[in-house]
């Protein structure tokens, strides 16, 4: 009956389906299933740890005199310039930040006050007579040091 279903579809040239009784058709566990092929595993690269994917991209332009050096010092390092640029980014150190104006300001104020403070340990130091003592004179001068650093942004502010 199945062939005789085939030939009327030939015959016909149209896709129809075909009634064929229940015992003849193609559900699971008759005669005539279709055998189903092996599920294919997944191939290709395993994935990575996600905390690691790079995801954000930045674009930057060069000039094609930039792109040569570029490529050159990447070479030299056995990198591409993508590599490079990255780890030449992330590594190194950066100058430091420009000092805000009011930082300036204290700064400057703080180098006069320096300035006297250290002409006052130089005549103590000299034997000449001084009011302040010598441990007092100390810790100004470490407080005047912290607090210069701190204002450059180098040192700790605490």
């Amino acid at each position: 009956m199945f062939s005789l279903c085939l030939n009327r579809l030939a015959l016909r040239g149209r896709r129809t389906r075909c009634a064929l009784p229940p015992s003849q058709s193609f559900a699971k566990g008759s005669p005539m299933t279709a055998p189903t092929p092996p599920k294919k595993t997944k191939g290709g690269r395993p994935k990575g740890d996600p905390a690691a994917v790079r995801t954000a991209t930045i674009g930057v332009r060069v000039s094609p005199d930039e792109f040569s050096a570029l490529r050159t010092k990447a070479e030299h390092m056995s990198m591409t310039p993508a590599q490079w640029l990255r780890e030449a980014a992330l590594t190194r150190r950066l100058p430091s930040p420009p000092v805000p104006a009011i930082n300036r300001e204290q700064y400057a104020e703080l180098a006069r006050l320096a300035a006297n403070l250290n002409q006052l340990s130089r005549k103590a130091n000299e034997g000449q007579a001084v009011t302040i003592s010598d441990a007092l004179l100390k810790l100004m001068i470490e407080e005047t040091k912290r607090l210069r650093l701190a204002l450059l942004g180098i040192g700790d502010a605490e």
